[in-house]
């Protein structure tokens, strides 16, 4: 069986259809595949697998232009064509190929076939210092804000509220660039003394932005909200590019597959869709999920991972397989564990209870409400309960969890007494195949948490105070290109040589802050600190040279 993750393919073939003219097909999966906990990773990180394209196709680099050419011939070409690559982006196109140093391309063509290895293989959380980190806060929204994003390389940050509109900022200043407000549609301006059938192109959102994700590349910023579309805007200038309106309800999470212009946005109306921006057209519709999805996030593999909310399900993607892995949190089912034939193991369970002392009360959870992703087959779930789950692609059960990771929150009812609720998981962030992840609630804290090497369980490693709801977080690694020279976000190192490149460069998280819960305003926070605004903080810092 072809392993899915890199035949990418037989997925380029697929016949994208226009989303202007598409009617959504439904997709006819395959039944949710049973979890094989044996399998192997011996092919795991072969730079066979790695994908040589370059980021502008050529005409002269067309496998089609050299019919007489070996196939070790067409690997050796396509190899010195990601070299190249690999050096330009480098260099900045300021400086000479020859004047690069060798250890710094060394390390980027080692971290790129670590990444397509798929698996953890950066271990950062030990090296964060126990100091407080030094941070970048933005404000500019009216409303709350509901979602950020910052691009890999750092440069520019782009945050979105409930009053519908965009803010672009420099991360490195923390000045606001540009403001792309809430557009008005001529119905809402002429309070429906629009012409009946004029067609009308609205260059915006006139919503709620509920979404927002960058490509790789930095090309491109997708942003999807309340009026059901999700719009392409170019970068760095913030030209509005192109619109998608295949969603039927509101669009809630967005997210690009890692080096690629294919993105995924995931809807209130129980779908995710797949898009190419390479073309701007719709690919597919991905049906499953029985409430509406709350999260999503992908990383370098033709996969995705979405949660369900209430159906309170975590579901996996395999595109190029048409199929999807099942992932159920919540309560224990009698029934549905004597269906996947699990009594055994609910016998350990209990053996397991009665041996070991109690531990801290575990509420039922209700709903699944964010995922991250650390590695192609390794993520974390939160939801209503409060608890952050670990789990494993081979597992149908989670490996690990974090009961009440943010505490419990008291309330006092006049016939009940002293209430304790479970402060639920807002949001959570992985850095990209690292032990490092990040969980938010409203306790007033970002907290991190390290994975441990056998990826079988994690560990708090410290909390950063930030007051209010965490609507958002993001992790970034970005390189610095100017050579020997610094930036907000760190500084490279003028000795070569001398320690991991890796150790040089800073952690950036940012976070979203606000006084309401992304997707709802059943609750209000008030107090000293409570902003709607984002938070960047770099958690580590290497000094100049």
């Amino acid at each position: 069986m072809p392993d899915p993750f890199f035949s990418s393919a037989k997925h380029k073939k697929r016949k994208l259809r226009p989303d202007t003219t598409h009617k959504p097909r439904k997709r006819i999966s395959k039944r949710d595949e049973e979890l094989d906990s044996a399998a192997t990773d011996d092919d795991a990180g072969n730079i066979d697998d790695l994908d040589l394209a370059h980021s502008e196709p050529d005409e002269n680099e067309s496998g089609d232009e050299y019919t007489n050419e070996t196939p070790a011939e067409k690997r050796l070409r396509l190899a010195q064509i990601y070299l190249d690559s690999v050096k330009k982006g480098l260099a900045g196109g300021e400086y000479d190929a020859a004047d690069i140093d060798r250890d710094l391309i060394g390390a980027r063509l080692k971290q790129d076939v670590l990444e397509h290895s798929g698996k953890i293989h950066l271990r950062l959380a030990d090296l964060l210092p126990p100091s407080e980190p030094a941070f970048l806060r933005t404000k500019g929204h009216r409303l709350p804000i509901t979602c950020t994003t910052v691009s890999e390389d750092g440069a520019f940050l782009f945050t979105a509220s409930k009053e519908g509109s965009i803010i672009q900022w420099n991360i490195t200043t923390g000045q606001q660039i540009a403001l792309f407000p809430k557009i008005r549609s001529s119905s809402e301006k002429g309070k429906g003394k629009a012409k009946a059938g004029a067609a009308e192109e609205i260059r915006g959102h006139t919503d709620e932005i509920w979404s927002l994700a960058i490509s790789s590349d930095g090309k491109y910023l997708a942003s999807g909200g309340k009026d059901k579309k999700v719009i392409i805007w170019d970068l760095p200038d913030m030209k509005w590019r192109h619109t998608f309106a295949g969603h039927k309800d509101s669009v809630s999470a967005l997210a690009f597959r890692k080096g690629t212009h294919q993105l995924y946005s995931a809807s209130y109306d129980r779908t995710l869709k797949l898009w190419d921006l390479a073309v701007m057209g719709y690919v597919e519709t991905l049906f499953g999920h029985q409430d509406v999805v709350t999260s999503l996030d992908a990383l370098r593999a033709e996969t995705a991972l979405s949660s369900g909310a209430r159906d309170k399900t975590v579901r996996f993607w395999k595109i190029v397989d048409e199929s999807q892995l099942v992932f159920r949190g919540g309560g224990r089912s009698k029934i549905r564990d004597v269906l996947e034939g699990a009594m055994d193991a609910m016998d350990e369970d209990a053996e397991q209870q009665q041996q070991q002392p109690r531990e801290a009360a575990r509420y039922m959870e209700g709903s699944i409400d964010c995922v991250a992703m650390l590695d192609e087959s390794t993520f974390v779930s939160g939801g209503d309960s409060g608890s952050i789950c670990l789990w494993s692609t081979a597992k149908k059960k989670p490996l690990f969890t974090e009961a009440i990771a943010h505490g419990l929150d008291e309330k006092h009812s006049s016939t009940e007494g002293l209430i304790l609720i479970p402060r639920w998981i807002t949001s959570l962030a992985a850095l990209r195949y690292s032990d490092l992840f990040a969980s938010g609630s409203w306790d007033g804290l970002i907290r991190l948490w390290k994975v441990d090497s056998s990826a079988r369980s994690f560990s708090p490693v410290r909390a950063i105070p930030a007051p209010g709801f965490i609507n958002s977080l993001q992790f970034i690694h970005p390189l610095t290109t100017a050579l020997g020279g610094a930036s907000w976000t760190g500084a490279r190192s003028s000795e070569s040589g001398s320690g991991s490149r890796e150790n040089e460069r800073d952690i950036v998280l940012v976070a979203g802050t606000s006084q309401e819960p992304r997707l709802g305003r059943w609750m209000r926070l008030k107090g000293d600190g409570v902003r709607n605004g984002a938070l960047v903080l770099a958690l580590t810092r290497t000094a100049p040279p």
